[in-house]
């Protein structure tokens, strides 16, 4: 995990001087609390890594990242679409992407961390690649981060795919991290205290980034 970060900063700073500005700490901390927090993903692959094990719960979490990446590689390409026909509506898709990410802060404040018991066999590939067109986290997430953070990648298709490539081996770390310790990650915020310092630090992360993408329209 911590290499795979390593190399992708190393890459966002070689993009950087390439002319493609990135706020590399603000991307970072949006991409790490949206996709490591509770969702969809996270929360079923915990309760399938809980109640099946890491190796029978395998071909759904590759279900998860196939559709992962292709949602991100989607909303890269039509993000960079928008930015080339109506490059005008940049300031405002920043401010919207802003306010979704307050949105997302104020909703941290109140997330759980209880999992469910999920099905009664292990889900398998398909249902995991499915699972993400119907989830708006992911298809938010991306239209978020390419029409705001990553904007200066829109004129390089091998960047837009190595980035889309970047968040989904993040993602993946996010589901075997849910599936290996998410029983004990559950049990650990059960109380309400801890579950309220850790909601707060997140939500504050969030509120930071958004208020990065502000400062940068001016």
């Amino acid at each position: 995990m911590g290499l795979f970060l390593f190399v992708l900063a190393k890459r966002w700073f070689f993009w950087y001087h390439r002319g493609m500005q990135i706020d590399i700490l603000s991307t970072l901390t949006f991409a790490l609390v949206t996709i490591f927090t509770p969702g969809p993903n996270t929360l079923s692959s915990g309760a399938m890594g809980m109640k099946y094990g890491y190796r029978r719960s395998l071909p759904y979490f590759l279900g998860i990242a196939t559709g992962f990446f292709l949602v991100m590689l989607l909303c890269a390409v039509l993000s960079a679409v928008i930015q080339q026909l109506l490059a005008n509506v940049l300031p405002v898709l920043t401010l919207l992407g802003a306010a979704y990410i307050l949105y997302l802060a104020h909703h941290m404040l109140f997330s759980s961390y209880e999992l469910s018991s999920g099905a009664s066999k292990p889900l398998g590939y398909t249902k995991g690649l499915l699972l993400q067109v119907l989830n708006p986290k992911v298809i938010i997430l991306g239209l978020t981060v390419y029409s705001t953070f990553l904007t200066g990648l829109a004129h390089n298709p091998l960047a837009l795919v190595s980035s889309a490539l970047g968040f989904t081996l993040l993602s993946f770390s996010a589901l075997s991290l849910w599936a290996l310790f998410g029983q004990s990650i559950s049990f650990l915020l059960k109380t309400e205290k801890r579950r309220k310092a850790v909601n707060l630090i997140l939500a504050l992360l969030l509120a930071y980034t958004a208020v990065s993408l502000v400062l940068s329209v001016w």
